[in-house]
């Protein structure tokens, strides 16, 4: 059968302590042994299904990770308080002073800012690099590197990484591939085609609900087992612990996810075919002009679309800006970062999210002033939300 990742969710069962359909969520910090032994051989982590403190596990938080690590394939998952909380412990896991990390250049802005700002001062180095050319990678690949990372789709321009051929080449240089899924959960499994790790941003599609920041880590257990480790996890050492309350949150919103997507990808491709054929420069993975949109239908889990994401460039700043005021003016969803609400969202990502990447450099990745990234929300008429957006377009001039 083929692989479904929904269906992966769908099958798993949780009965709660007092027979509820929901499992019962852990309010508490601490937790109690009978004997000093237990507690012992628990801090070294030598007993299963016994708990000590919650920066290192919760039942709620186990739970979540095992749907999380069933939707991605991977034998568990770790779950953190924001996706930066999953991004920094996973690469500080695996790089250490001296080594180097081949990464995409677009990349979200806190990841890039990460890299390029603060892992220097800790001896780690990064080259940026043109992602969907294999051969740029190969080439900026040295004898300290020790990681290739990428996101599915990347943030903001949706350029779609080669999972596969980056992780022939990982392969051949001993190398992890680490991968952000954030923008594209079901639609891409990168377990399936050759990552090592896989991360998202629990805060967007997979919540859904832009009321919770968190994130993961999907991988082997060896590998969270390391991430978990009292003396030297860095998830365990920096903290970055989520909150059970919000683990049991996320978990209830997962079991609609595979429903959100299909009508998020729907909507989105609904949009960019109109806004492609009015003339605008739109880019979205579900585009025959997309560059890369064989290599996408190549990976994908057909059934859950080319996901939510999409942009527009509407020439200038001051445009882009006028624009989204007039939608948010006109309730066609709200002029905010993030992703993944029932709400579309947008914003300008090069004075937003993608703000800590230099101008030059933004530049010399095709990030323009004018560009607004979408995140297509949940619309049940998107033909009425397009006619009003056309008309919102035509108002300020970008039509």
């Amino acid at each position: 059968m083929k692989f479904k990742p929904a269906n992966k969710i769908q099958d798993l069962q949780y009965f709660g302590e007092f027979g509820g359909v929901n499992p019962s969520i852990s309010d508490s910090s601490t937790y109690t042994f009978i004997s000093a032994k237990t507690m012992a051989d628990t801090f070294e982590g030598n007993t299963d299904g016994c708990h000590l403190y919650s920066r290192h596990t919760t039942p709620s938080n186990l739970y979540l990770g095992e749907a999380l690590a069933a939707m991605e394939g991977t034998e568990t998952a770790n779950v953190s308080a924001s996706g930066m909380g999953a991004i920094t412990p996973v690469l500080l896991q695996l790089v250490g002073a001296g080594e180097h990390i081949v990464s995409s250049r677009t990349i979200y802005g806190g990841t890039y800012a990460f890299l390029k700002n603060f892992t220097p001062r800790l001896g780690i180095e990064t080259t940026f690099v043109d992602i969907t050319r294999l051969d740029v990678v190969e080439a900026s690949i040295t004898e300290n590197t020790k990681v290739i990372y990428c996101e599915s789709v990347s943030n903001p321009l949706l350029e779609v990484a080669d999972i596969a051929g980056l992780s022939d080449l990982a392969k051949k240089y001993n190398l992890k591939l680490v991968v952000d899924n954030t923008f594209s959960p079901l639609s891409i499994s990168p377990i399936k085609l050759g990552a090592d790790v896989v991360i998202h941003s629990l805060t967007k599609f997979i919540n859904g609900s832009s009321d919770t920041v968190g994130g993961v880590v999907c991988g082997t257990q060896e590998f969270i087992n390391d991430l978990r480790n009292v003396n030297s996890g860095a998830s365990m050492l920096l903290g970055s612990t989520m909150d059970s309350l919000r683990a049991s949150s996320v978990l209830k919103n997962m079991r609609t996810l595979h429903l959100r997507m299909k009508q998020h990808s729907f909507n989105a491709a609904f949009l960019a075919d109109k806004f492609e054929a009015d003339g605008l420069k739109t880019v979205y993975p579900g585009l025959e002009s997309h560059p890369s949109h064989q290599l996408f239908k190549s990976m994908m889990n057909t059934e859950y679309g080319f996901g939510g994401m999409l942009t527009i460039d509407t020439g200038s700043l001051e445009k882009a800006n006028a624009l989204m005021e007039l939608m948010q003016e006109k309730n066609l969803g709200y002029l905010a970062v993030s992703l993944g609400f029932y709400k579309t969202l947008f914003s300008a990502p090069g004075s937003s999210t993608s703000s800590e990447i230099p101008e030059e450099e933004q530049k010399e990745m095709g990030l323009s002033n004018g560009l607004i990234r979408f995140s297509i929300g949940l619309d049940n008429d998107i033909a009425r939300t397009y006619e009003i957006m056309k008309s919102c377009m035509k108002e300020v001039g970008v039509l």
